[in-house]
């Protein structure tokens, strides 16, 4: 298959030639040559016991597995174990977090600082903990004792559900959504889908809502906040991003995964200046740190690392040969980055007992010697920058894009009045006035299965045109970074002219990176600060706001699409749907769950539809509000000398220009 058909970046594009031509096989020909099973793949093979596996390929109500599950029991099984894997996966990483901000309160973690005691205090005020006459660590270790409880505390519900819109709060309550505790909604959900346990489809997918929300609300919302306290909440940086923003004669250390913490420590000892003279003295003008997935936008968003992009970058990057090093962490590292690296002198370090690599390098980080070992790390890839080959060396010589990256929540809320009177305001009145039709998330994975980048980079152009705006987080922040759409200039030449024009009066792009797969949870927070504003409901359900993950492929992105939905935003996945062959999760997901949650859960391939579905559904929840219809180009109504007859019809516009 042609390159231009398998990635739609220029950089991957170039590389994947220089594979092809060095023989190294990457995933892209391997998604080629290995189809995906079309029982497993649609929802329809059971594996929870050694009766099967059950492969039930018949129609729906004529077939069953060896025990007697019906397709949509099984179907809905499968979908919850994908949900607890996913919400397991955000949620250990936060409790590292909430380990590390303990170990720093308490001094024991000496190379790290609280950074945003002022994002401390208000974490406190969330978890009911009182700061008066209290020191920042006293108040810190406070927080992470409280966090730390969140995982396994036996009474009572998560405590970050009270940030939730209080009408929300009492959807979860009535049909039993509310999250207990993070660890033990995750072990429920494996309990319930084991063989002859929950054998009702609806219950189960209650329970993977509910395993959900202990992700979105929970672990995410947690790793998020915590990251923010440890290392700065992000504002807008300027940086880069491409697969050639390697330097030929600097030595490269890829940092890839998603923990932030050992990522921070090898941003501080990049600059060291006796590991800047060493580097000199291997031949080398310095390190060049560059991130890579979600680990990428951890340190991109907070210090303006540039980003090689995103999950199928990976292997791109060592081809390049110019990786001295890759350091890897948790989630989304494919195997086969290591015996690609055979090939090339690039050293994979592992630094987790949790995710250790066949032929790799294992340093195992610890927070209470955080920057001895990044020193490590950082010498063992200059000492490898002499074993760089010069025919190895195949840059993708594509110009790296310039990029604004960095909307934190609270920045969102300061740019719209400042420190002392930022609000939610000029937005809601945005949307109300029709300059913003309305504000999709889009989000998730790439698969290789799909032409790289194409449906994000489709969806985030069609939206802005649409006067959409447009947030985006994990690998699709990276596609619309890659090409040149994160930047304020790109809404004087793509946007709609109501979106322009909002953009231009704040100075902001028309597509906004809010950061890594953790990082969803903003727009939680985004969605419940726009409905506490005012004027477009009271709920986070009936926003004219949509979720999209056009090229999915994690049980990450599964625990998302579900929390976004039990939130009440409704979702439109691409990449292929895991209850598609079961029409009554279908209608579950499409129609039942609007009745329960107000949003439904979408699977759609087409891009084209996609786009219209989500338009729809953003002008569907518009006339539902009662504000005024959008029509482009035309905002609030025009101002008229109104006659006698005019004021006697008691015919006026409103502040907002919807006729009463």
């Amino acid at each position: 298959m042609r390159e231009d058909l398998k990635s739609a970046d220029p950089a991957a594009q170039s590389l994947l030639k220089t594979a092809g031509e060095k023989n190294v096989i990457t995933s892209f020909e391997r998604a080629e040559s290995l189809k995906p099973c079309p029982i497993g793949s649609h929802g329809a093979c059971c594996k929870m016991c050694h009766m099967g596996p059950c492969r039930l390929v018949g129609k729906e109500g004529e077939t069953e597995g060896v025990c007697g599950a019906s397709l949509p029991v099984v179907a809905a099984r499968n979908f919850a174990r994908m949900v607890a894997a996913g919400t397991a996966a955000h949620s250990d990483h936060a409790r590292d977090l909430a380990n590390t901000l303990l170990a720093v309160a308490r001094g024991e973690a000496k190379d790290f600082q609280i950074k945003d005691a002022r994002k401390l205090n208000r974490v406190a005020g969330y978890l009911d903990i009182n700061i008066e006459g209290k020191t920042v660590n006293q108040v810190a270790e406070e927080v992470a004792l409280k966090f730390l409880e969140q995982f396994g505390q036996q009474k009572g519900v998560l405590a970050y559900l009270s940030r939730a819109p209080k009408k929300r709060q009492e959807i979860w309550r009535k049909f039993g959504l509310e999250p207990r505790a993070i660890d033990r909604e995750c072990v429920e959900m494996l309990h319930r889908t084991t063989m002859g346990v929950d054998q009702d489809a609806e219950n189960i997918m209650l329970g993977a809502m509910r395993a959900s929300l202990a992700d979105g609300w929970g672990g995410s919302m947690m790793g998020t906040d915590i990251s923010d306290i440890l290392f700065g909440t992000p504002k807008p940086v300027q940086s880069r991003a491409s697969l050639d923003v390697f330097k030929e004669d600097e030595v490269n250390l890829v940092v890839h995964g998603h923990e932030p913490s050992f990522a921070e420590m090898l941003v501080v000892a990049q600059e060291d200046p006796e590991l800047a003279s060493y580097a000199k003295s291997k031949g080398a003008k310095g390190v060049n740190l560059v991130g890579m997935c979600c680990t990428a936008n951890e340190i991109l968003i907070r210090h303006g690392i540039p980003t090689a992009g995103g999950f199928l970058q990976q292997e791109l990057g060592i081809v390049t040969g110019m990786v001295e090093a890759m350091v890897v962490d948790v989630q989304c590292i494919m195997p086969a980055i290591a015996e690609i690296s055979k090939k090339y002198h690039t050293k994979i370090i592992t630094t987790t007992p949790k995710g250790k690599m066949t032929d790799a390098i294992h340093i195992e980080y610890d927070e209470h010697h955080a920057l001895e070992l990044a020193k490590k790390v950082i010498r063992l890839a200059i000492d490898n920058f002499e074993n760089r080959k010069k025919e190895d060396v195949a840059p993708a010589r594509v110009k790296p894009e310039d990029m604004i990256a960095g909307f934190s929540d609270e920045y969102i809320e300061y740019m719209q009045g400042g420190r002392f009177r930022g609000s939610y305001r000029p937005l809601n009145d945005a949307i109300i006035a029709g300059r913003i039709r309305g504000v999709v998330g889009i989000a998730g994975c790439n698969n290789p299965r799909i032409c790289q980048d194409s449906l994000h980079n489709f969806l985030a152009r069609e939206l802005i045109k649409n006067d959409v705006l447009v947030v985006q987080t994990g690998c699709s922040a990276h596609a619309s970074g890659k090409a040149g759409y994160m930047t304020p200039e790109n809404a004087l030449e793509n946007a709609g002219q109501g979106l322009r024009e909002v953009c231009e009066a704040i100075g902001i792009p028309p597509i906004l990176h809010m950061g890594s797969c953790v990082d969803n949870s903003r727009i939680l927070t985004v969605a419940s600060h726009i409905a506490a504003e005012g004027g477009l409901g009271d709920d986070i359900g009936g926003l004219p706001a949509v979720g999209i993950a056009p090229e999915w492929m994690s049980e990450k992105a599964i625990a998302i699409g579900t929390y976004l939905v039990a939130s009440g935003v409704p979702t439109i996945f691409g990449a292929g749907s895991p209850i598609e062959a079961s029409k009554t999760m279908k209608d579950l997901m499409e129609n039942k769950w609007w009745d329960m949650v107000n949003a439904g859960f979408y699977f759609e391939d087409n891009p084209e539809k996609m786009l219209e579905l989500a338009l729809k559904l953003i002008d569907a929840a518009r006339e539902k509000l009662k504000i005024r219809p959008y029509s482009p180009g035309t905002f609030g109504t025009e101002r008229v000398l109104m006659d006698m007859a005019a004021r006697r019809a008691g015919t006026f516009a409103t502040p907002h220009g919807v006729d009463v």
